[in-house]
């Protein structure tokens, strides 16, 4: 038998404390452990705060003769508790009433009554209330006392049922049998029963504060677990240690990754792995990939980056380097090789998987999966064909008003889903022209989720170190350290300004033949109200879309019936609005 601490058998360097102790008897053949002094069996400890122990049961026996014995279980527990959700109270007999209540006193009772006339009438595993009945146990229960009763006061006696029984025991260790009821033997018996435990008798937050005798070394909590990914005793300093990874493979793989081992079964196909650093840091990262993508070997990575040639590089920045690669199977695929200097950047990683593996829209990039053999795990994404909206507005092509009024709804909704429907919510933080991509037919993609943020279903607003970029940054957020959904909203507002102005004249001078100058206005509209300063008096992301939608129903002007009046007040609108942009010229340095 393991004992693991916070339980020990020697000195009390051992346990956590002395009702942790375990007493070893060696008079025993093969010696049995006790718990502390007293006579209680103790068969398993877990660490995932439970006891198994062994109980005798309670009888109430009569004959014909007038002769009778009895025995009554009690047990009465100061740091342990009867677990009410794997245990259960049951009762053997023909006439037979058993009860369990406090020993000490009458603050809790419970129980089951069973019958029978005839033994024909018993039924092998049934404990439905003839011969055998079961209930639960109330919570807490850190004391009992099991006590039988006769409805009848044993006026008649059954020659195949001579005695009652009641014993609380591990739900699913006892499977009733007809021969139970007159076994002579059965008295004898034992059944394991489930004790709860945890360390102290504070709440977490109480126990927390006395750093010194908190007993949790790895992981908060009280109980305390490993992480996942994780496996070992928490209570020990370095007791976690990293564990092998299992992960479900979609198909049979047919080379191992160097250090590795692949097992194909009859039905289903594993890969075991050591997982890279960043990932034993992050061990929930393999939860969500575990769930939701491909793993791919570094091998095939290479292959499909021409071992990352530098004419494969799609774009460069602070977070990495991001390179096209090609699978075997023709598709074109985006590949993510990250920089990791520092604790907040692989932060910035993992939260980027996390968020992405709870979204599922067309117009946000979808991720496929992802390479864990590196030091710095690799992410691969759908390959978005026509690159950033940043380099369409700067193209010396035109990108005409409707194509651009089609990315900004797309852009929208994609947020919009964010905010609405994704469970739980998020937020982008980070919405701005080289973050919105164009596929083949030029269908908006929003990416990089790298500093979004999940908001808790009980909050509207989290409070967040500021993360974004300048322009775009929300000042209220910037202020306030106050992160909600209308922080993205201000970010497409400029989104939407750089739209109709292309970055640097006040109105986009390749629109000029467009005759949309009454959408032009509304648009600009729109945007002003994304940029006020206060969040609340923003509209919310749903209402954008839904007024960007109604300006593609907008009934068409001519440019050439336009009066001056209406170009110099649309002009007049966006200079208000970006009149804080130009004041802030680092923000082209960094999106150029």
């Amino acid at each position: 038998m393991s004992i693991p601490f916070p339980f020990g058998t020697g000195s009390t360097d051992c346990n956590i404390s002395r009702n942790f102790f375990i007493r070893c008897n060696t008079t025993f053949n093969p010696p049995k452990a006790f718990l502390t002094t007293s006579e209680i069996e103790v068969v398993h400890s877990s660490l995932d705060g439970y006891l198994r122990i062994n109980e005798s049961i309670s009888y109430d026996c009569y004959n014909s003769a007038g002769h009778s014995s009895y025995f009554d279980i009690w047990m009465d527990l100061v740091k342990f508790s009867i677990s009410h959700t794997r245990n259960k109270l049951t009762a053997i007999g023909c006439d037979t009433c058993a009860y369990v209540r406090d020993y000490e006193g009458d603050t809790y009772s419970t129980g089951c009554l069973t019958f029978c006339n005839n033994i024909t009438d018993v039924i092998n595993g049934s404990c439905s209330g003839i011969g055998c009945c079961q209930t639960a146990i109330p919570k807490g229960v850190k004391s009992y006392h099991v006590t039988l009763a006769s409805s009848n006061n044993h006026s008649k006696i059954l020659d195949f049922n001579p005695c009652s029984y009641g014993f609380v025991m591990e739900d699913g260790a006892y499977n009733f049998s007809v021969s139970d009821l007159y076994s002579d033997d059965f008295r004898h018996k034992e059944f394991p029963m489930i004790l709860d435990w945890t360390i102290g008798t504070q709440t977490c937050a109480e126990a927390k504060m006395d750093a010194q005798n908190y007993a949790c070394k790895q992981n908060p909590g009280y109980l305390c677990k490993c992480l996942d990914g994780f496996k070992g005793n928490p209570y020990l300093s370095n007791g976690c240690q990293v564990q092998h990874v299992i992960i479900q493979l979609e198909a049979i793989a047919v080379h191992a990754p160097k250090g590795s081992r692949v097992m194909v079964g009859k039905t289903e196909q594993v890969a075991v792995f050591k997982p890279s650093r960043a990932v034993r840091v992050f061990p929930s990262l393999l939860f969500h990939l575990g769930e939701t993508a491909k793993i791919f070997t570094v091998e095939q990575l290479k292959k499909a980056t021409n071992n990352y040639h530098e004419s494969r590089i799609l774009g460069q920045g602070g977070q990495g380097t991001v390179y096209k690669g090609t699978l075997p199977d023709g598709r074109n695929v985006a590949i993510k090789k990250s920089i990791i200097g520092n604790q907040s950047q692989v932060q910035h990683f993992i939260n980027e998987v996390i968020v992405l593996s709870q979204i599922n829209h067309r117009n946000v990039v979808k991720l496929l999966g992802c390479c864990l053999e590196t030091r710095v795990p690799l992410l691969v994404y759908e390959y978005v064909r026509n690159g950033t909206l940043f380099h369409h507005l700067h193209n010396a092509s035109v990108m005409p008003w409707e194509a651009r009024l089609k990315t900004a709804i797309e852009a929208t909704e994609a947020i919009s889903y964010l905010h609405s429907s994704a469970s739980p919510p998020i937020i982008h933080r980070d919405v701005k022209l080289t973050n919105i991509l164009l596929d083949e037919n030029y269908n908006a993609k929003v990416s990089d989720f790298g500093a979004s943020r999940l908001v808790p279903s009980n909050k509207e607003q989290i409070t967040t170190l500021v993360k974004g970029t300048l322009g775009y940054l929300d000042p209220e957020y910037f202020q306030t350290s106050q992160l909600t959904e209308k922080s993205d909203v201000y970010s497409f507002g400029v989104v939407l300004i750089e739209l109709l102005t292309g970055l640097v004249e006040i109105l986009d001078g390749r629109m000029v033949n467009d005759d949309k100058i009454e959408q032009l206005e509304e648009a600009a509209t729109i945007a002003r109200r994304c940029e006020r300063l206060k969040g609340e008096e923003r509209p919310s992301m749903k209402e954008v879309v839904s007024e960007l939608q109604g300006l593609l129903a907008m009934e068409k002007h001519s440019w050439g019936k336009r009066n001056l009046h209406e170009e110099e007040r649309l002009n007049t609108c966006l200079m208000r609005m970006t009149v804080s942009l130009t004041q802030l010229p680092s923000l082209w340095s960094l999106i150029a």
